[in-house]
């Protein structure tokens, strides 16, 4: 009794209450509504038109649509930083499909996600495109079992690692990223799945990362992804060599902004690809 009286005169008496909803958690049946942003037409042809240029051409100007679509992508991904949701409604659409699983799933950047639009008839119903732009393998390894594992394909091809140095999810380290790579492919070999490992394309600097010196760190951490894939036992395809321009940077005629392949550079990928595969 003393205890509650003392209480009440240091706190005074407890306010009422208001009665207010509290929901009964924050897992919801469709966690996505809202989170899918569509990618504009226009802004799909102003990419695909890049793609067309080598590095120092005149650029198109940008369509009015760019500077709303990468606020609202900017604005989901706060509510959903791996962005599962991108790919979600095709993923069960295609998982519905259990006769036709993929022959290959790409998983990457927006390196992967640009492939695409440079290169549309390398895409078909078997080979699947699970590229997105600004990824570094962290957010990668977080969809992989929603991007990848689901859909049962023979093959995943992953391309990681060039936003990773670029520190666009935050600081990161060398060991965090091989730490992913192992991780992804420790989930593709334990669900049957073949692994395609790439060579961080060369860029001799990020234009949105201009203080950062890249290619060293890319010439290293290509040397792990290569030994590492003999280890495994794993295809690898040196990127890095057949689009370089002997200097670590990429060859000027094979990219639009001297990071991402123009539509010739990602030929190029693809025969080192088919060489190797």
């Amino acid at each position: 009794m003393i205890h509650a009286m003392i209480a009440f005169i240091l706190c005074g008496a407890a306010a009422p209450v208001a009665a207010r909803h509290v929901a009964a958690s924050a897992m919801v049946a469709e966690p996505c509504a809202g989170l899918v942003i569509a990618v504009p037409d226009s802004v799909r042809a102003y990419f695909g038109a890049l793609a067309e240029l080598a590095q120092g051409a005149a650029r198109p100007a940008p369509p009015p649509e760019l500077k709303a679509y990468q606020a609202a992508n900017a604005k989901a991904r706060k509510s959903d930083w791996a962005d599962l949701c991108r790919y979600r409604a095709d993923n069960e659409r295609r998982s519905a499909d259990s006769a036709r699983p993929p022959r290959i799933v790409f998983m990457g950047d927006s390196i992967t996600e640009l492939w695409a639009l440079a290169d549309p008839a390398l895409f078909s119903a078997d080979i699947v495109n699970r590229g997105i732009s600004g990824q570094t393998s962290a957010q990668m390894l977080l969809r992989f079992q929603a991007d990848v594992i689901a859909l049962r394909p023979a093959k995943v091809h992953i391309l990681a690692g060039t936003n990773d140095i670029a520190g666009n999810a935050g600081p990161t380290s060398a060991a965090q990223f091989r730490d992913n790579i192992r991780a992804m492919v420790a989930l593709a070999k334990a669900n049957g799945i073949g692994v395609i490992l790439g060579a961080i394309p060369p860029a001799g600097r990020f234009a949105w990362k201009p203080g950062i010196d890249p290619a060293p760190r890319i010439v290293d951490l290509n040397a792990w992804l290569k030994a590492f894939a003999q280890a495994e036992e794993i295809t690898f395809v040196d990127y890095h060599e057949v689009i370089s321009d002997g200097s670590r940077s990429i060859d000027g005629r094979f990219t639009f902004d001297g990071v991402h392949p123009n539509r010739i550079g990602y030929g190029e990928m693809k025969r080192a690809l088919q060489r190797n595969f």
